[in-house]
Formats: structure tokens, sequence, C-alpha cells
């Protein structure tokens, strides 16, 4: 594994918890921001000073239910369809570190409001905001496939009762197209985040945060997974060879099939540690560490895609800092299944 610094782009500071990041095909970056419940749209500016403004920003809640938008994905009726975790606390620690004074937030317990998770979608073109379905603990991710169904991970709730904190377990569902409801496919999973499928859409990436490890199941059509007898869960491990043993968050994927895994905590619980992008090769070597390094530290960043003309930069979400940066990289990125329908 090598170890790799690249220069970094700040986009946009100033949000709250971003999340989700899609390249849009007009040059435009939409993120949800999970602590603020919203879609936001960012565009190139004119301003050196300011390269990215915010364009528009969308309240996603939906009535009965709390709000914290995570996950976002095109969808082939060219719609943004968005996982609900239905909402969630936040930590914020002040800190301060090399004459620099910021505010680190971090994710907690199910917010007071919270009722359960679900799965939504918005026009881009009319702003119009729509339930797909709901039921779900904390939706997390998702992945459309060739044939219009919809891959997500259920990464569950942290919550407090009588007898003290308790996680759920929960699983990965499949969305099929027409559907009224998911269908949990893959189940007993401990906190599934992000998820992909490879090139040829024969296999279906998870990466797993606390576990801090990358499996896999093959494909035998849409929604339907091919059983493993040989493990005892029935998936294939990838890797668990996560740098610094960090945690895992979203993931996005090159041309070539290789996995960019954001990783999460690489020093523990240190929040001055930096996070970073940990690619791993679709025989489970990993190529490489790119640590995300902005001069403010950020041990929390969240997800990434690819984007750009020649699809090789990538713009990476830094949840726990409220900032969004690109940096070049150089293998261009996969295209999403649908992104020909970008509005």
């Amino acid at each position: 594994m090598s170890l790799r610094q690249s220069e970094f782009v700040e986009v946009a500071r100033g949000l709250q918890y971003p999340e989700g990041p899609v390249a849009l095909a007009d040059g435009s970056l939409a993120v949800v921001e999970v602590q603020a419940g919203r879609l936001t749209r960012l565009r190139p500016g004119t301003d050196p000073t300011r390269p990215w403004d915010v364009v528009s920003q969308l309240d996603l809640r939906q009535p009965g239910f709390g709000n914290g938008p995570n996950g976002a994905a095109l969808g082939p009726d060219g719609a943004l369809y968005i996982c609900n975790n239905g909402g969630m606390q936040f930590v914020s620690v002040p800190m301060t570190y090399a004459d620099a004074n910021w505010t680190l937030n971090v994710p907690s317990l199910a917010a007071a409001d919270y009722t359960s998770g679900f799965l939504e979608k918005v026009d881009l073109t009319t702003g119009a905001v729509s339930l797909l379905c709901s039921g779900m603990r904390s939706p997390d991710d998702l992945v459309f496939d060739a044939a219009g169904g919809l891959w997500f991970t259920d990464w569950g709730k942290l919550q407090a009762n009588a007898q003290g904190i308790v996680r759920d377990i929960t699983g990965v569902y499949y969305l099929a197209p027409g559907a009224p409801q998911a269908k949990l496919v893959i189940p007993e999973r401990s906190a599934p985040n992000g998820i992909l499928l490879s090139p040829a859409g024969d296999r279906l990436y998870v990466a797993e945060t606390y576990n801090r490890w990358i499996v896999y199941w093959d494909l035998q059509g849409p929604g339907a997974i091919k059983p493993n007898p040989t493990n005892f869960d029935g998936c294939h491990l990838l890797t668990a060879a996560i740098p610094g043993c960090g945690g895992l968050d979203s993931m996005a994927m090159d041309e070539r099939g290789n996995l960019y895994a954001i990783t999460i905590m690489p020093e523990g619980q240190n929040p001055l540690s930096r996070g970073g992008i940990t690619v791993v090769s679709p025989r489970g070597e990993v190529i490489e560490f790119i640590a995300v390094d902005t001069g403010v530290p950020d041990p929390l960043p969240s997800n990434l895609c690819f984007g750009g003309p020649d699809r090789r930069t990538a713009f990476i979400t830094l949840g726990g800092t409220g900032r969004v940066v690109s940096c070049r990289m150089e293998i261009p990125g996969l295209p999403p299944a649908f992104a020909k329908h970008c509005q």
C-alpha cells in the first residue's frame, strides 16, 4: 500500500454535516446536509475567494417523520433519490489547534422526533419532494442497478432505553422498480454503510463501519444474491486491512472497478486525526490511502463522488467540519447507472 498526499481545493464551507454528493451534468454539485435536513446545490462561481456558490437549498422534511438525509443517487427518471435516516442528534465539540478554532460535529443518538427511516425522491426541475417508502431504521447509502432497481443499506440507530444505549442490527434492502415497499435481502448486518455495484453489475459491495471491512455478494439477477455456504454469514470478504484500523463510511468506484472507501477515525478517538480514502482493487488489494489533509483536520469525512468533464475530479464531503473539498484522481470515476439523466 502507498500513502498519497493530494492537493485539495475547498469547494464549500459552513454546511451542516454534508453527505451524499452527486455531480450533475450542468457542472453543479448536489449534497445533502444531514444535520440541517436539506438538499443543497452548489455551482462554480466567479469570485476567486468563493469558487463555488450555494444556488439552492431544499427542506427534505416529510410529515410525521424526523429528518436526516444521507446518501443520494440519480434515478432512471432523472430524479434524485435520497436515503433519509429519520433524524439524529449531533454533539458539537469546540476545537483549537495551531491558532485555528472550529467546531467538530459528531453524529450521536436518534433525534427526539425520530419515528423511522425512509426513502424519498426530489424532482430536480420542480423541486417537488415525495415519499417512496418507509419503515426501515436508518437508510444510509444507495446504488441503482441497470434494471432501475435500488439497493440500499440500513445503518441502524443508536438509542437510549432503560437498559442503557442499544444499537440496531439491520441489513441491506432492494427496492424493485415500481414496488411500493423495499425487500430486506441481506439481514443481520452490523452498521452496513457504503454500497456499490461492480462495473458489470454482477457483484454487490458493502462497507461496514464498525467491523472495518468491505464484503461482497455475487448476484444472480436484480435483487437476488448467490448464497455463499463457505462463510458463516453468506458473504465474501474483500478486505479487512483498513489503514489505521479506521471505520468505514460511503464509497465510490472508478472505471477499473477499484473501490474508494471513505475512512473515518484512523487514529481511534483522536479528534485531531485526518480521515481519508482507502483505495481497494476488485481483488481485495489495498492500493493506497489518500489522507484528506486540508489544514483543519477532520476525522469524519463522509462521502465522495467523481465529477468534472473527464470524471477525474473527486468531490469529498467532510461531515465533521461542514466542508466540501475536491482533488484530482488518476483514474476516471465509473459513471452512475443513470448519469445521462442528470439535470
